[in-house]
């Protein structure tokens, strides 16, 4: 049974794979999710798959151009199919949440460097730090509370958008 991802992942240079198109169908319900959340969520839909398989797999679908990974300091590697655009994020101090947001400039690099120290610069990854509209809302957390999340709550996340485990 062909999939949607199918000519994507060929035209890409990579076998159609289970495992693959599970991890792709998990990154695309839930974009900006670790790799244990994806390894998490894709066993839903194929049972047997390991976590070396789902590492493996983000690794060909980055290296392939078909999904970014991205590193918002104090947490783990995240990893979104939105690829290609120049897009930025924004990451909440409070609950960690991560949003897309447009580039302002479009072309990469948005940015250029006072000193470019003889490298030809191609890229700029852009990360805005705040406090998202929900957490303004609530109280206030303290400074130690937003410098880092908590290994706690990534796992309460991924708990959270995997679901309830299949029996």
């Amino acid at each position: 049974m062909e999939t949607a991802w199918d000519d994507q992942l060929r035209t890409a240079g990579l076998r159609v794979t289970r495992p693959r198109l599970s991890v792709l169908g998990v990154l695309a319900e839930h974009p900006h999710v670790d790799a244990d959340t994806i390894a998490t969520a894709a066993r839903a839909v194929h049972p047997s798959i390991s976590p070396q398989a789902v590492y493996g797999v983000l690794r060909a679908l980055v290296g392939a151009g078909m999904a970014r990974r991205i590193e918002p300091a104090g947490g783990p590697a995240l990893y979104e199919l939105r690829v290609g655009d120049n897009h930025h994020h924004l990451v909440c101090r409070g609950c960690g949440v991560v949003a897309d947001v447009d580039c302002v400039v479009g072309e990469a690099p948005c940015l250029a460097p006072s000193d470019a120290a003889g490298f030809a610069v191609d890229e700029a990854e852009v990360v805005f730090w705040g406090v998202c509209a929900d957490c303004q809302g609530s109280r206030a957390p303290s400074t130690q509370q937003v410098r880092q999340r908590s290994e706690r709550e990534w796992a309460h996340d991924r708990r959270r958008i995997a679901g309830p485990r299949s029996q």
